[in-house]
């Protein structure tokens, strides 16, 4: 009963990973050729966790594919897929196409191996050499590239550094699933507790939904907020269209300098922005500054900025141009820290979710 339900679990994870992997190349909002490079290296390596719970040894086609499944081929395309989201210069060097070679050679000495194992052409002792030299190879080859890419993602510069966090996690996550795979193999080779084996087998196909939402929902987030950020700087447009203009009767400089803050530096923009930061940057105290917007404004500190951050979303919101973007990713560019706060300051602005307003705004 135990090892039936093993069974489903290891079949169902997976199922559910390759899942994954297909709606990495072919969802609208996870499309792109990086994630193309992460969609086959998670299926190569739930094919190779797969393979080897389930595999006959008497079947020639399966033996192979589960040997020469492109271990080698594992740390080369997540070193790519690293490498195209902080758009390294290594992807252009010549010698970058070499580090396939690994997996061609290993490939040509399967091929080599299982010919003997069909035609018997001739007696290989050849064959233990090879398992014990790829072992140690393909795992020493998977940590120093995967390894590399996380020491290239720390050193990069041209990624903003929300999206280096998210790149530094899903590296982690995926030196876990490694490691769980390099746990496999030694028990595989060195003890005989097929329960330990079989749940290490699970792990890569359960870390990939974690890698789903950790290292490429959140990144793509990222990715789109990036876009709508570029994009507005390249054309100049101000998110905030709509100028709060000064009361004549306001005779304060701190509220006249806090509108230039919000107006041409778009400071509202920063999902850190505090009272202590404004009050710093006006030279005055968190009280007074409170106090003073609160007399001549009257709003708090946080729904002053948030009705700055409000305008700009509706304005992304009802723009065409931005309707391939996500809601959250709209919000991070506004400000927001996360989903949720854009859609409570929303809603208590206009009694209605961005979703909505933006559907509102399509239909009319």
């Amino acid at each position: 009963m135990n090892q039936t339900i093993l069974d489903f679990v290891i079949i169902t994870s997976g199922v559910l990973g390759y899942f994954l992997c297909l709606a990495l190349v072919t969802s609208p909002f996870y499309k792109s050729r990086a994630n193309n490079y992460l969609s086959l290296s998670l299926f190569l390596l739930i094919s190779l966790s797969f393979l080897g719970s389930w595999y006959d040894k008497k079947n020639i086609i399966l033996d192979f594919l589960s040997l020469s499944m492109s271990e080698y081929l594992v740390a080369v395309t997540l070193f790519t897929y690293f490498l195209i989201q902080i758009k390294h210069r290594y992807l252009k060097e010549k010698w970058y196409k070499w580090l396939y070679v690994p997996f061609v050679i290993s490939v040509l000495i399967e091929i080599i191996l299982h010919l003997d194992s069909i035609f018997h052409l001739y007696d290989s002792e050849f064959a233990t050499f090879v398992d014990y030299t790829k072992f140690f190879t393909v795992f020493g080859y998977n940590f120093f590239l995967i390894l590399f890419g996380r020491y290239l993602v720390k050193k990069s510069t041209t990624i903003s550094k929300e999206k280096k966090h998210w790149l530094l996690r899903l590296n982690f996550f995926i030196i876990c699933i490694i490691i769980s795979w390099l746990l496999a193999s030694i028990e595989i080779n060195f003890s005989g507790s097929d329960y330990n084996l079989h749940f290490l087998k699970i792990l890569p196909s359960l870390l990939s939904w974690w890698i789903l939402y950790y290292g490429v929902f959140k990144l793509q987030i990222i990715v789109q907020k990036d876009e709508i950020h570029d994009y507005l700087v390249s054309k100049k447009t101000p998110i905030s269209q709509k100028k709060k203009k000064i009361n004549s009767t306001t005779s304060s400089k701190i509220i006249a300098q806090l509108y230039i803050l919000m107006e041409d530096e778009e400071l509202f923009k920063n999902p850190l922005l505090s009272r202590l930061d404004l009050a710093n940057r006006l030279d005055t105290s968190e009280g007074y500054l409170s106090q003073i917007i609160n007399q001549e404004i009257n709003k708090s500190i946080v729904q002053f900025v948030n009705e700055y951050r409000i305008d700009a979303a509706k304005n992304l919101l009802q723009d065409p141009i931005f309707n391939k973007y996500s809601i959250e990713a709209i919000g991070m560019e506004v400000g927001f820290k996360s989903k949720s706060a854009f859609y409570n300051a929303f809603n208590i602005s206009l009694r209605m979710s961005p979703g909505a307003y933006r559907k509102l705004q399509e239909t009319s």
